[in-house]
């Protein structure tokens, strides 16, 4: 086991002047319109949504509730109708600026042509960290979940698991305080799922970070989560907000207990009560 490596400290940004004391994320009355050829389209209505510093929060709901709209809307990769997007007090501009999102998407999106070490690199090379401590900090986070004897191989000689591990360190390389991650597990088989779940919520404990994290997978969410907030179907809205009662650090026992059981139960109702208002 190598020694630990600190993150590298990001550069300074309007963060640095007094801290902010509401939450780190906060949408408030958020809307989105999409104008397509024939008509507007709602993609999300009356979004008002709090994401405190260090919090796990999932984002639960059917296909086209709008979930990915939403991480893009954190990110200001997308700029709402209506409403306000807001990180640590400011708009979400100043955050993305700052380089505060890492990504982690369904497909890992790996470069062919790099090494796991180089394709985790590579963000860092962007912000133009010094070479000795990109290799440091990569190095470790290659280590952490554990892919050191792998750090060497390209892509295509990895696992689709393998090469989420390495997706995910890489969006954690140049230590952005918030972890964006789309439905990341979802192609994955259930044993590899399982794993990946358990070494991101190790991840998480060490790197603390605050991590949104969509996915149509009830266990899932339940499994990772601080809160589970539960959308409607089209137009997107938040029909629920779950408090998740397990305690930390989460175990694969957790997933048979009565209480697991219980809440992944509350979430699939909360679920079928939106699917069963969309057909009405």
């Amino acid at each position: 086991m190598s020694p630990e490596v600190a993150a590298p400290a990001r550069a300074a940004s309007p963060y640095d002047g007094p801290p902010h004391f509401g939450p780190l994320i906060r949408l408030a009355g958020v809307e989105v319109v999409y104008q397509t050829a024939q008509r507007p389209v709602q993609a999300l209505t009356g979004v008002n949504l709090e994401v405190a510093d260090g919090e796990f929060v999932a984002l639960l709901g059917p296909t086209g509730c709008g979930k990915s709209t939403l991480l893009r809307l954190v990110s200001d990769l997308l700029r709402p109708t209506s409403g306000t997007v807001e990180v640590r007090g400011n708009p979400a501009a100043v955050a993305r600026r700052a380089n505060e999102f890492g990504f982690v998407f369904q497909e890992a999106a790996l470069l062919p042509w790099r090494t796991a070490l180089d394709n985790v690199r590579l963000p860092l090379e962007v912000v133009k960290y010094p070479e000795e401590q990109r290799i440091a900090r990569c190095e470790h986070l290659l280590e952490m979940v554990g892919l050191s004897k792998f750090r060497g191989n390209y892509p295509h000689e990895l696992s689709g698991g393998m090469k989420q591990r390495v997706a995910i360190v890489r969006a954690l390389a140049w230590n952005p305080s918030i972890l964006l991650m789309d439905e990341p597990f979802s192609a994955l088989d259930e044993l590899t799922k399982a794993q990946l779940q358990d070494d991101l919520l190790d991840l998480w404990s060490r790197e603390k970070k605050t991590v949104l994290f969509v996915t149509h997978n009830i266990s899932e969410a339940v499994y990772l989560a601080d809160r589970v907030v539960v959308m409607s179907a089209h137009p997107g809205r938040i029909a629920r907000t779950l408090d998740i009662t397990l305690p930390r650090p989460r175990t694969a026992d957790m997933r048979e207990t009565m209480e697991f059981l219980a809440l992944v139960r509350e979430a699939r109702e909360a679920l079928k009560g939106e699917s069963r208002k969309a057909a009405a």
